[in-house]
């Protein structure tokens, strides 16, 4: 197999990768034969899955330029994956060159591959960082952090897809107190999370695979993830699934949007 310019010599491309399987999902061309397999695998499953999967990326760049159009220049983009479809650091600087965006994510694959991409395009005011979401001292922190975001003012916290990943033992609902903590006021958080409401049989069927895969998911209901935006106001619509927030256009709005098992929402801070 041809090894791409984007790919570091240390990564074994004869395994899947999350972030990879994810950017298939979204239509993107960082992928392999390797990651299609077992993204088609989950798609059996769950038929509807890279609809979720594109309707969360639709409400990120939504979410992202709402954030822009409220003044906010600065974005901390915690579980980001791979920046290559629909990306945040494209979207903000886009409306404005000035914006800083700084990538986080523990998956070394990911990190590289961002770390990659972004120096192969040459990319300004953007930084990646391999950090834990269950460590906040550590991503707080990092040097790139410190460099690029100004904490006095406004900082948009993304967590996007990524909270779902935490177990209730690691306690996510204090994991963002602390991030919150050191957010100014009018700081956004931004929140999507995988759910079982409205489709039960789904999410339990699809919790089961990652389980297997050695990456767990836990799904919440609109009550629990809620409760992650405490010192927040919650922008309208408030709560609502993935479709549901802002659409841009009836394009992206569902008939059933709980077939998409995800809810999506846009707190600022107190």
């Amino acid at each position: 197999m041809d090894r791409p310019t984007w790919v570091c010599g240390d990564i074994d491309l004869t395994k899947p990768s999350t972030a990879r399987v994810y950017d298939y999902y979204l239509g993107g061309s960082h992928n392999f034969a390797v990651d299609r397999r077992q993204a088609q695998q989950a798609i059996e499953l769950w038929p509807e899955l890279p609809s979720s999967m594109q309707a969360n990326r639709a409400f990120l760049r939504r979410a992202v330029r709402y954030c822009v159009s409220r003044g906010v220049r600065q974005f901390l983009d915690i579980g980001s994956g791979i920046p290559t479809v629909g990306n945040v650091h494209e979207i903000a600087q886009r409306a404005d060159a000035g914006c800083r965006v700084v990538y986080v994510d523990v998956d070394p694959i990911a990190v590289a591959h961002s770390r990659a991409l972004l120096a192969e395009s040459g990319t300004r005011h953007t930084a990646t960082v391999q950090a834990d979401l269950r460590d906040p001292d550590r991503v707080l922190d990092d040097p790139a952090v410190r460099e690029l975001l100004d904490f006095t003012e406004p900082v948009a916290l993304l967590m996007v897809s990524t909270l779902h990943f935490i177990s209730p033992e690691d306690e996510p609902a204090a994991l963002i107190a602390r991030y919150s903590g050191v957010l100014a006021p009018g700081s956004p958080l931004v929140i999507s999370h995988g759910t079982a409401d409205g489709r039960p049989d789904r999410a339990t069927a699809h919790e089961k695979l990652y389980h297997r895969t050695g990456t767990p998911i836990w799904m919440r209901s609109a009550a629990e993830i809620t409760g992650f935006f405490d010192g927040f106001r919650m922008v309208d619509p408030g709560l609502v699934y993935l479709s549901e927030w802002r659409p841009d256009s009836p394009d992206e709005e569902w008939e059933r949007p709980e077939r998409l098992s995800g809810y999506a929402g846009l707190g600022i801070r107190n």
